[in-house]
């Protein structure tokens, strides 16, 4: 199909619709940033082009003549159709857009996930990725189901049944109150005192709590929680409170140690608190393409900073 001779342009067109909506000229040329002299102009060949007198020109302003009401009300029905044109251009420009659907732990996704993906986007600049957040047991039944490409966990073991690849180990360090007892105390806290001590822990399924709980049980059945609490901060500022002693992530509370909003409790050597930051997919799906480098820049990056200077 050919346009036949004389057909309108979809800006003028656009133009002569703005005057209608408007109601002058001076407006119309306003709205599209051009002076209206130059609006009149383009106005006057749209004229020519069809043949038809569209505007009534007079002192006080310009009014559409019935043809050029008839211009208007046709040219809506042409915008509207370039209008959805152009969405569906931008839809299928979306579809065919690389997309990574990645799901990570609080933790990890918090204070990890932005630089990582930081340096993703330097290699892949067009990739949408889409992230979840979620404790580690959610992380891992979400790549086992397939809903993620690709998952970030913490933890003392990797989730079974998937495939996976430690990045990073993470220090975990007791915290209470400035004014908590311990905050004071010069003999270190031993394993059973701390097993017998109720703490702040979080919701079952998180990764911290697994790996306290885990270096804890090997000293006696740790104690009922004095609060269990869904994220990182609720953790932090319940132990600000003076409530009772919280175990965390050194990254997480770092700015209240420096602070000394919170006090870093010291511990006896037989208790080790460390958990591993590790990337997880599904055993038949190994990564490949963006979530294959996404691990290994994560990897080079978690190694550099631990590497001493």
């Amino acid at each position: 199909m050919t346009l036949p001779p004389g057909t309108p342009d979809l800006e003028v067109l656009d133009l002569l619709v703005s005057v209608a909506e408007l109601g002058s000229l001076g407006a119309a040329a306003r709205r599209h940033g051009m002076s209206q002299p130059a609006a009149s102009m383009r106005i006057s060949a749209l004229e020519r082009r069809v043949n038809l007198r569209l505007l009534d020109r007079g002192r006080s302003g310009s009014v559409l003549t019935d043809a050029g009401q008839t211009v208007v009300e046709l040219g809506r029905r042409v915008l509207a159709a370039a209008v959805e044109l152009s969405d569906g251009i931008a839809e299928l420009h979306r579809a065919t857009r690389p997309r990574l659907r990645i799901v990570a732990s609080t933790t990890i996704a918090d204070l990890r996930i932005p630089h990582w993906l930081t340096a993703l986007r330097k290699t892949h600049p067009d990739l949408a990725v889409v992230l979840d957040v979620t404790n580690s047991r959610q992380v891992a039944a979400t790549v086992r189901d397939r809903e993620a490409e690709l998952g970030f966990v913490e933890g003392p073991h990797a989730p079974t049944g998937l495939g996976s690849r430690i990045l990073a180990a993470d220090e975990l360090v007791v915290v209470v109150a400035p004014t908590h007892p311990w905050a004071t105390r010069r003999r270190p806290i031993t394993p059973s005192e701390l097993a017998n001590t109720p703490l702040l822990w979080r919701e079952k399924g998180s990764g911290t709590r697994d790996t306290v709980w885990e270096a804890l049980a090997i000293h006696g059945t740790p104690a009922p929680p004095a609060a269990e609490l869904g994220s990182a901060a609720a953790i932090l500022a319940t132990a600000r409170s003076g409530a009772a002693p919280a175990v965390v992530s050194r990254l997480i509370v770092a700015h209240e140690l420096r602070a000394g909003t919170l006090h870093e409790v010291r511990l006896a050597d037989p208790i080790v608190l460390t958990r591993k930051f590790r990337a997880i997919w599904h055993r038949r799906t190994p990564p490949t393409g963006p979530a294959a480098d996404l691990v290994e820049l994560a990897a080079r990056i978690e190694s550099a900073r631990v590497r001493p200077k």
